[in-house]
């Protein structure tokens, strides 16, 4: 006999309403105290402080689940997420409390409801119904295109690259803020060129509305647009959403909170969920402001407080709580425990970066001994350079690892043009290390690079200086001649350098015209120069640049072989920025390099407000933890060796409430010693010296 199958209707069929008589769901026992008031009562303006491992997802659900119930119609729901796949999880468990798929409830992204919404009022923002949407390549090659056609001229100094100029308009709009500000204050390196940026910006805008495409940021400033100027369109969508929940409210920008404010308009019942110690996204135009401000916003506003945690021990909540205290612009709250007690987070100094590494990935492999799955334990850091270290010696004690927020430290573009130089330098003829610094230069491409090899090719050249010595001035062009100047000027410091200092020739490369490319190529440049002074310290450690290139090269076959995850079952230990952390939780937790000029970011601390969200990327770093928390950070770091400062945050700490422990190893560097008191505190520099 056939097997059947049955395919689940989901847009054909009309709203399912589920009648208050029939409650299906005992919220007084599946929720606790705190969940089942919002569940309840959550009517007009309605705020919700969900504190780290509180079940705000949870309580979203319930109270979608609560509203059905009690007649009101799906089409009347709007629930408002972060990413489609939470839109989706809420929605069938909904399905699953009730017995029934909620049809007709308008659950996704702020994206993907807009384009919902755009799609059936487009005309009136002189668009189509049947706009194209362009995702971030896309947008990418359009400013490119625009660019080439306005010819811009800016002189010897490269222009912003279309990702670069992708980043400025995204905040521009995503903000608000004028152009010309975000320039001044976000990317002050392209003050003089303001005028030409803005030409590009409006050019790119006309090329898409010709050419009826939106990119993702339009999507929510045509949709504000559309509820601001067109009172009817406002009224009717407003009316028709008469409840509105939002998820991960403290991480919304200027756009989407107004557009949350116009579609509550007339009802007023909006549920915003949110937790201001969690707010980190500024970099991303997130303002923190519309969660602190929204009592003052909507008038009327009720405050609940979701303080239980069923994440993680006492012990690690008692240092969340110190962490987060210290901030004042806030909702005070305190996190409690439903767990049982069990050990004080441990903080950890080491001697340097590299006993640090080799500290916590011993102690990897010992839990992993103790039964332990990798996937289970995170090792975390403010910055992507801070892994560099750590991925090395996961690497030789071969412990598989993920790395979350990007590529591993040898895959990074940068890393890799770096090592194309120091490869020249070690044997002029490499063809391949040629085409890659060659066309990292102005004005010149893959078929001027292949002319400039076949050339050198020609000229038999022996190293760097012969290659100095050529005249290029009658076979290139005047825009790939000034690029073919410039790589000389970087060949002629790095010819000046030790070739067995590797570290000066990496700092000598970083501080050449290669750092003007990445200026104009990323977005992120200054945390890629931090990444190349991290591989100069590495680099300190050898006296011989053929030795450092082939253990760099084999570091990065390790890495491609241990990056492919064909067995999705496989056990991993995660390495991750703590932004591409939140949300996430690991039974352990180490959180490496807590120094004062590292945890913070110190680019950080002097933007109004870092120093705030610097403490709650700490607070939602720590609060990963289930069990077990580790802070760790060397005493010795930079090429100098100098003495590293303690975190900051680490200090406002209560002591009484984090263990101290100690690494029992000796540490010896050109007869350089660090001793290490029973509190873990440096003892000397020097043998048989006390310098406490």
């Amino acid at each position: 006999m056939a097997t059947v199958y049955k395919i689940k209707k989901t847009s054909t069929q009309g709203p399912t309403t589920v009648k208050s008589g029939n409650a299906k769901v005992d919220y007084q026992k599946e929720l606790n105290a705190e969940q089942l008031r919002v569940v309840l009562e959550a009517e007009g303006p309605c705020l919700v402080l969900a504190g780290a491992g509180s079940g705000k997802t949870r309580t979203i659900v319930y109270r979608v689940a609560y509203l059905l119930e009690q007649d009101i119609t799906p089409q009347s729901i709007l629930l408002l997420t972060f990413t489609n796949k939470a839109a989706r999880e809420m929605i069938n468990r909904v399905e699953s409390l009730l017995g029934s798929y909620p049809q007709g409830l308008w659950a996704g992204t702020f994206h993907h409801i807009s384009n919902r919404l755009l799609r059936k009022y487009a005309k009136q923002l002189k668009y189509q119904s049947n706009f194209n949407i362009l995702d971030s390549q896309d947008s990418r090659d359009l400013i490119r295109i625009c660019v080439k056609d306005m010819n811009i001229d800016s002189g010897k100094k490269r222009f912003p690259s279309p990702a670069v100029l992708q980043n400025i308009i995204s905040y521009h709009k995503n903000s608000q803020a004028p152009l010309k500000e975000v320039i001044e204050v976000k990317h002050p390196q392209w003050i003089d060129l303001t005028t030409k940026i803005i030409d590009v910006a409006q050019a790119y805008e006309q090329r898409k509305l010709s050419s009826q495409v939106m990119d993702f940021d339009d999507l929510l400033l045509n949709l504000y647009l559309l509820l601001d100027k067109f009172p009817s369109i406002r009224e009717k969508l407003a009316s028709q959403f008469q409840y509105v929940l939002v998820d991960e409210y403290q991480d919304t920008n200027y756009l989407q909170a107004g557009i949350v404010k116009l579609l509550s308009s007339i009802h007023q019942n909006i549920l915003v969920v949110g937790d201001d110690a969690q707010s980190i996204y500024s970099f991303r135009a997130a303002d923190i402001g519309n969660i602190l401000q929204f009592p003052k916003l909507f008038g009327k506003v009720k405050i609940f407080k979701m303080e239980t945690n069923y994440r993680s021990t006492p012990e690690i909540l008692n240092v969340a709580n110190d962490i987060i205290s210290y901030n004042k612009e806030q909702y005070p709250k305190v996190l409690k425990s439903i767990q049982a007690a069990f050990i004080k987070p441990q903080l950890i100094p080491c001697a340097t970066q590299k006993q640090e590494a080799e500290f916590i990935s011993s102690l990897v492999l010992q839990l992993q001994d103790e039964g332990l799955s990798l996937k289970k334990m995170a090792i975390l850091f403010r910055a992507t350079h801070h892994s560099q270290t750590l991925e090395m010696e996961l690497n030789k004690k071969n412990i598989p690892y993920d790395y979350r927020g990007g590529l591993r430290f040898f895959e990074r573009a940068h890393i890799k043009d770096t090592v194309a130089f120091l490869k020249l330098v070690n044997n002029v003829s490499d063809e391949i290390s040629w085409f890659r610094v060659l066309q990292l230069q102005l004005g010149i491409g893959s078929v001027t690079a292949g002319n400039i090899v076949s050339l050198m090719k020609q000229r038999s050249v022996q190293d760097i200086k012969d290659v100095i010595q050529i005249e290029m001035k009658e076979v290139l062009s005047t825009k790939a001649y000034l690029g073919w100047e410039n790589l000389i000027n970087i060949f002629q410091a790095i010819s000046n350098a030790k070739v067995d200092d590797v570290g000066k020739l990496i700092r000598t490369i970083a501080k050449s015209d290669y750092q003007n490319y990445l200026e104009a190529q990323y977005p992120d440049w200054q945390q890629r120069l931090q990444d190349l002074e991290q591989f100069a310290l590495f680099a300190e450690t050898y006296d011989d640049l053929t030795a450092f290139i082939t253990e760099v090269t084999l570091q990065e076959g390790f890495g491609m072989d241990k990056g492919k995850v064909d067995d999705a079952d496989e056990d991993r230990i995660i390495l991750s920025t703590v932004h591409q952390a939140k949300g996430l939780e690991w039974e352990v937790v180490f959180i490496i390099n807590m120094v004062e000029a590292g945890f913070p970011n110190q680019k950080a601390t002097i933007e109004l407000g870092g120093m705030e969200e610097e403490r709650r990327l700490f607070y939602v770093a720590a609060t990963r933890a289930e069990k077990k928390l580790f802070l760790t950070y060397p005493l010795v770091g930079g090429f100098d060796h100098s003495f590293n400062q303690m975190s900051p945050f680490i200090l406002e700490i209560d002591q009484k409430k984090i263990e101290r422990g100690r690494v029992e190893e000796d540490y010896y560097d050109d007869e350089m010693v660090i001793e290490i008191d029973e509190n873990g505190e440096r003892k000397s520099f020097l043998p048989d010296i006390d310098q406490l």
